[in-house]
């Protein structure tokens, strides 16, 4: 499932709750089980439709996400990584992290330090 951002008819943004088949993620070398997102300021934005912020429609909000890779096509990462990823207009122009699944590239991910945990990181 994913927060999924449409637009009606005069162009403000509709928020709902939808299941989100993989087939419909978008085409990137790694996918994650997001464990967390945070809130962001341009996430409310997005949401709320307070700025231009969404590039893309629909779109799944979240600028950022930790969790653990569940397939990976890129050799820095294997299945069983927690990454972590934050910005490259991840929740404006590509899916974001309010989602149980997110699928990007794998250059926009950092394995997350051992020392970290995955709800820290997102309080961060």
């Amino acid at each position: 499932r994913a927060l999924v951002l449409n637009q009606d008819s005069s162009g403000k943004p509709i928020a709902s709750i939808e299941t989100i088949e993989k087939t419909q993620l978008p085409k990137d070398n790694v996918c994650v089980d997001v464990s967390y997102s945070s809130m962001n300021y341009k996430d409310g934005m997005a949401i709320t439709g307070s700025g231009k912020i969404v590039r893309k429609w629909p779109m799944v909000p979240g600028i950022d996400f930790c969790g653990v890779v569940n397939e990976s096509d890129d050799e820095r990462y294997k299945i069983g990584d927690k990454v972590i990823l934050t910005g490259w207009g991840v929740g404006e122009s590509h899916w974001g992290g309010m989602a149980e699944q997110a699928c990007v590239k794998g250059e926009w991910l950092v394995k997350l330090p051992d020392e970290l945990q995955e709800k820290h990181a997102m309080a961060i």
